[in-house]
């Protein structure tokens, strides 16, 4: 029997089990509720601590969450690079972001004094917490060391 990952569905919040050589291969699976794709490319955002506690706490991959916020000059300058290490990760990882200004209370949990800040999750706990924008190449590095 092949090995699997139980992946969240970013819209609709239901759990997936995933292949693990199908993620390997770069196939993007479907949700089995709401037949969206689990991947898309994109970060997902975060709007609050049911979704964040269901994407991080409940999802077998590698999850990396950008802590930010509009305000933020560094944030806004790396928001591009963020969203293209995305497209290198998925499958095998996902990434996520949570404005600290629309849940604070998740940022407080992490007691996130700056921003940007990176957590990296594996099965909900987290592993690394890196400080200060990143350009693209050192983000997917910083994905690929939990895999």
């Amino acid at each position: 029997m092949t090995e699997s990952r139980i992946i969240a569905c970013p819209r609709c919040g239901s759990l997936n089990r995933a292949a693990l050589d199908r993620l390997a291969a770069g196939q993007t699976p479907s949700c089995g509720r709401c037949h969206a794709p689990l991947f898309d490319g994109h970060p997902v955002e975060l709007k609050d601590a049911a979704a964040f506690d269901r994407l991080v706490g409940k999802t077998e991959i590698p999850v990396l969450v950008d802590f930010w916020a509009a305000w933020c000059g560094p944030c806004r300058a790396m928001a591009p690079e963020f969203e293209a290490a995305a497209v290198e990760v998925q499958p095998l990882a996902r990434l996520a972001k949570l404005d600290t200004e629309a849940a604070p209370d998740i940022a407080a949990r992490f007691a996130i004094r700056s921003i940007p800040t990176m957590i990296l999750f594996a099965n909900g706990r987290e592993l690394r917490r890196q400080s200060g924008a990143m350009r693209r190449q050192e983000i997917v590095g910083l994905v690929k060391s939990a895999l």
